[in-house]
């Protein structure tokens, strides 16, 4: 039979052993939440090292092109700093957290260029189609508010063309601007009237046609939105309302389907190539149409970068209703890139 002290011991011993296990349980939890925390730590390093990302091509000039049109890891940083003085507002109305701005500009960037599909790009980018849409959305606004909107709000004048005229242009001085139009595929509207107006009996598609406009240095200089492939040249030109921001002096290059001589406001000049009236073109009119041929096709190559970006291949059902906002976009961002007209090239080093 156990003493007084023996008992008392085991008393001390029980009680003990209570508050170790009292100290014990906070240090238990502590370890579960440390590991619970692990665990998510690594899952997000995992997500991240499958997720597609700017960091994946910034050392590489070549993947950034590829990937974007904008040719140098330097300049698609300039792009996304000055993105980043203006808050987004998401088409959603809730703010995506799950990417950094620099990826879902990225994202969009490659949307443009690449026309991957949302399925695709949510795969790169390890997240939702849904999350892909509003991304998109927000950044195609965002970045032709900023782009388009406020860069390419004014043409510049004929005083500032001057400044870096080509040798093209050596005839044309006082050139202000040279236009053409040009025309993206559109799939087939289901409803007849829209599918009328859009149908182009000169690609024998239904497209979309813009008035593109060049300035002698090459630079992309006016957009006007998208109207239905079926309407006029002249009536664009009328409607778009280009003309209006033109001064007395001076001169507009434009191509023989642009029969707006009647639309010119007072002392503005047209320059067009010469119609053929007689059995063959006399000596001065070839001449002529030589000058003003080798003017023109730097607005023929512009629209050719524009059309880089395969968005505009054939516009998604979808984006429909955003081809006008697309293409200025698709046309500012061609801006970024390497001069047309090498000549000029000085000016913008």
């Amino acid at each position: 039979m156990a003493g007084p002290s023996t008992r008392t011991s085991s008393l001390e011993d029980i009680a003990s052993c209570s508050r170790s296990r009292v100290s014990v349980a906070p240090l238990e939890a502590e370890n579960y939440f440390l590991k619970q925390e692990l665990d998510n730590a690594t899952t997000r390093l995992s997500n991240l090292s499958l997720r597609f990302s700017f960091e994946y091509i910034k050392n590489n000039d070549a993947h950034v092109l590829m990937y974007t049109g904008i040719p140098t890891s330097a300049l698609y940083l300039i792009l996304y700093e000055t993105m980043e003085k203006f808050s987004l507002k998401y088409y959603s109305k809730w703010q995506v957290k799950l990417l950094p701005n620099i990826d879902q500009m990225l994202m969009t960037l490659m949307k443009l260029r690449l026309n991957l599909p949302h399925e695709d790009l949510a795969m790169r980018f390890n997240c939702s189609t849904s999350t892909v849409t509003t991304i998109v959305m927000t950044w195609i606004y965002a970045l032709h508010e900023v782009l388009f909107n406020q860069l390419m709000s004014k043409i510049p004048s004929r005083k500032c063309n001057q400044a870096c005229l080509s040798s093209a242009f050596a005839n044309f001085r006082n050139c202000r601007i040279v236009l053409d139009c040009t025309e993206i595929y559109s799939v087939k509207p289901s409803n007849m009237e829209k599918q009328r107006l859009t149908y182009s009996s000169y690609k024998h598609r239904n497209t979309w046609k813009v008035l593109v406009g060049v300035a002698p240095n090459g630079v992309i200089t006016y957009v006007s939105k998208a109207y239905p492939g079926s309407t006029s040249d002249k009536k664009i030109v009328e409607h778009s309302r280009v003309l209006e921001e033109m001064c007395c002096g001076d001169l507009i290059l434009v191509d023989k389907g642009f029969l707006i001589k009647d639309l010119l406001p007072q002392g503005v000049h047209l320059n067009i190539p010469p119609f053929l009236t007689t059995p063959q073109f006399t000596e001065a009119q070839v001449y002529e149409t030589r000058q003003i041929a080798k003017a023109r096709i730097h607005v023929e190559r512009a629209i050719r970068r524009i059309k880089c970006y395969n968005i505009l291949q054939i516009i998604p059902q979808h984006y429909m209703s955003q081809i006008s906002v697309i293409f200025q976009l698709c046309a500012a961002l061609t801006n970024f890139q390497y001069p047309l007209i090498k000549e000029v090239e000085e000016y913008y080093a």
